[in-house]
């Protein structure tokens, strides 16, 4: 007999006595009755889609602010804004938003927000 710690000795005993028990218990197949699976609708999602071409909107805008900007001056100056770099300033912006994408899920809604 190979030399083996007690510890593995028993557990391989115990294998064997359990095999030779399963293989003496003549096998029965029980039917297993179908249990009924309430099926319950997802609830549905709103689905908000926004599309913002900023752009586009500052191209046809920007020419009647360029043109309103000088009345700007006109009016009392309490920030001391320079009207013409402020319009330029809210344009470079409003190009740089192009290609945003905002996306926003929850289990109730999914909101997407894309800017160009």
């Amino acid at each position: 007999m190979i030399y083996a710690p007690r510890a593995l000795r028993h557990f391989g005993l115990a294998a064997m006595e359990s095999r030779a028990q399963r293989a003496a218990e003549p096998r029965r197949l029980v039917p297993v009755k179908p249990t009924p699976v309430e099926v319950h609708p997802a609830p549905r999602r709103t689905v908000v889609r926004l599309w913002l071409p900023t752009t586009f909107i500052f191209l046809l805008l920007a020419p009647f602010a360029l043109l309103l900007a000088p009345l700007v001056y006109l009016a009392p100056r309490p920030y001391n804004v320079r009207p013409l770099a402020t319009v330029l300033g809210l344009g470079r912006l409003l190009l740089s938003l192009g290609g945003t994408e905002v996306n926003v899920e929850s289990p109730e809604a999914l909101v997407r927000f894309r800017i160009f």
